[in-house]
């Protein structure tokens, strides 16, 4: 069986970081890397006028963003994926290990001090939700 890792991403510097660290561990592990964006609406917005409209989605912009992070990483000896999930970030990406069998969730540590700690985080709760390890990237800017 292939070892499989999960990373959740989004728009944010923080978030590529995540995905950075996630891809040198695919690589090192020669595992099958997945590129999650999470998203919680069914928003539906149309752009255009007359007969020429676009139909844009939450799933298709997350999915958007998982497919543009995918594209800048390389993982050597394995694979990358893209899928934009279901949920709030934290439960998308627990349901996404569940549901593909994952060995590992990559998540960064993006408001994990201060009032966001205290408020909660999304690292905090995958890492209390996840069915399997949970790696927190240090992606805080030098």
């Amino acid at each position: 069986m292939t070892e499989l890792i999960v990373v959740g991403v989004d728009s944010s510097e923080t978030a590529m970081r995540a995905a950075v660290a996630a891809a040198k561990l695919a690589t090192a592990l020669k595992a099958e890397l997945h590129v999650v964006s999470g998203f919680d609406s069914d928003r539906i917005e149309e752009f255009g006028s007359g007969s020429d409209r676009i139909v844009v989605s939450a799933a298709d912009s997350a999915e958007a963003v998982a497919r543009q992070v995918s594209e800048e990483l390389t993982v050597e000896g394995g694979s990358i994926k893209y899928f934009a999930a279901r949920g709030t970030p934290a439960n998308a990406l627990i349901s996404h290990a569940e549901a593909n069998q994952a060995q590992l969730i990559v998540v960064g540590n993006k408001r994990m001090k201060g009032l966001g700690r205290v408020l909660g985080s999304i690292a905090n709760s995958v890492a209390h939700g996840a069915p399997c390890d949970v790696y927190i990237v240090n992606t805080d800017v030098d």
